[in-house]
């Protein structure tokens, strides 16, 4: 089956080093299924990988794309029946029509899921409940406080945090997407600034977060650090700003603060299968209710590469940029 794919063979700037190359799907082995590839988001981690800046080096050329939603179209494994619709769990090189893939590396999805959101299932809604569930035991009430709060991220730790009763203090460094974020479930949102800051210390008075998000470093980091009740724990997914995280003295010491970090591709290496189904099934079923959803700003084909890429400097830009693929002919 004559197939098309997103590659690079050296690393750099993605809009310089990608190309689309037409390929030929191998034929399957055991335990292997060929999937086509409806939609495949572009994230920021997807760039880091291609620029080689991100904590995995492929052998190279290498594919791009790190998640999408797919459907089996055949399969010689005992898991998976052609028509499934799945999502992988590793990489597979989504920015793609078809690919090859073992059944061990696929979760399935429920029917009914818009093509799109299910496509971003697997990075931001996963990483958003990890923060939200892995670190400590959140109660109804409580407070967390996150910076980037626009992102996909973000969004998803928002709508999430509503549907268990938590509070979300959000910071986001464009004032005018401010509306968007009540409407998520959004409890108190401000801008990623001193004079932010001092406002959502204001509205929390004597209520201080449980857990802080943090995905941009430098001073917004420190801002997220100050409104930590004490023990409470600060976590680095993500490094926007490309600045160091900076731990003063004393928030440090007389706070008995944590600080740690997350990275979904670890959290999937360590986690037994049944447990990573879990987390999925419940996403997907918030997903398939309306609970929880991404925003989409526009959609491209393969081919229109070099335009997607360059729609994610777009001042206007809202949501996620994705590639969509021609649906399967059965």
């Amino acid at each position: 089956m004559k197939s098309q794919q997103l590659i690079f063979d050296t690393h750099g700037k993605p809009a310089e080093v990608l190309r689309l190359e037409t390929f030929e799907t191998p034929p399957l082995e055991d335990g292997e299924v060929l999937l086509a590839i409806h939609a495949a988001p572009i994230n920021p981690a997807d760039l880091n990988f291609i620029e080689g800046t991100y904590g995995i080096k492929p052998t190279l050329p290498a594919q791009a794309g790190m998640e999408c939603a797919a459907t089996v179209l055949e399969s010689r494994s005992g898991k998976f029946s052609p028509g499934d619709g799945v999502i992988p769990i590793a990489r597979i090189g989504a920015w793609a029509t078809h690919i090859v893939t073992t059944g061990e590396n696929l979760i399935r999805i429920p029917a009914g899921i818009d093509t799109l959101q299910a496509a971003m299932l697997k990075v931001n809604p996963a990483t958003a409940w990890l923060l939200l569930h892995h670190f400590a035991t959140l109660r109804e009430g409580d407070w967390v406080a996150l910076n980037a709060a626009n992102s996909g991220v973000g969004q998803c730790v928002i709508q999430l945090a509503a549907t268990m009763g938590v509070r979300t203090v959000s910071f986001l460094r464009i004032p005018s997407r401010h509306p968007e974020l009540p409407a998520l479930g959004a409890d108190a949102v401000f801008e990623d600034s001193p004079e932010g800051y001092e406002a959502a210390r204001e509205t929390l008075s004597r209520d201080k977060a449980k857990l802080a998000f943090n995905a941009v470093g430098g001073e917004s980091a420190l801002r997220l650090m100050k409104l930590l009740g004490n023990g409470g724990t600060h976590i680095t997914y993500g490094a926007m700003a490309r600045k160091p995280l900076t731990i003063p003295n004393g928030p440090l010491i007389f706070a008995d603060l944590r600080f740690r970090g997350l990275w979904l591709t670890e959290w999937m290496k360590k986690t037994p299968r049944n447990e990573i189904e879990m987390v999925y099934a419940r996403l997907a079923t918030l997903l398939h209710d309306g609970s929880l959803c991404q925003q989409v700003d526009s959609v491209f084909p393969l081919e229109k590469y070099s335009a997607a890429l360059a729609q994610l400097e777009a001042k206007d830009r809202r949501g996620k940029i994705l590639f969509q693929m021609e649906p399967p002919k059965y």
